[in-house]
């Protein structure tokens, strides 16, 4: 008999592919951060990813603001890194997020975009 192993996901949501505009700030006590541009490469209801060609700490908290096509303001949210690596082209990282503080509201309006997706 031919067993197959099955891998569970870890995600708490399914994530959905998409490439949209997001901007993010490093959040940090001592010095001032600049806003970064980039794309994400997936969304769900409790994070996303995206690429950047600066490596950064796991450790580190991101105010993110992100355009769902149609909305007229963007969604914010402070999110922790929860995991970086190499983006497979090889330039770049590719950075993992959890929302750790957002609106039920926006929480809502990203619920909406990706049952539309």
């Amino acid at each position: 008999m031919n067993e197959s192993k099955i891998v569970k996901e870890q995600r708490k949501s399914p994530r959905v592919k998409t490439s949209i505009p997001v901007r993010y700030k490093e959040l940090r006590d001592e010095a001032e951060t600049v806003d970064v541009g980039s794309l994400t490469c997936d969304v769900s209801a409790g994070g996303l990813r995206f690429t950047t060609d600066k490596l950064i700490s796991t450790a580190c908290r991101l105010l993110l603001e992100f355009d769902i096509p149609s909305l007229t303001k963007p969604i914010k949210a402070v999110s922790k890194v929860a995991w970086i690596q190499k983006a497979n082209m090889g330039e770049g990282y590719e950075v993992g997020n959890e929302f750790v503080d957002i609106t039920q509201k926006d929480q809502e309006l990203i619920a909406a975009f990706l049952r539309r997706s």
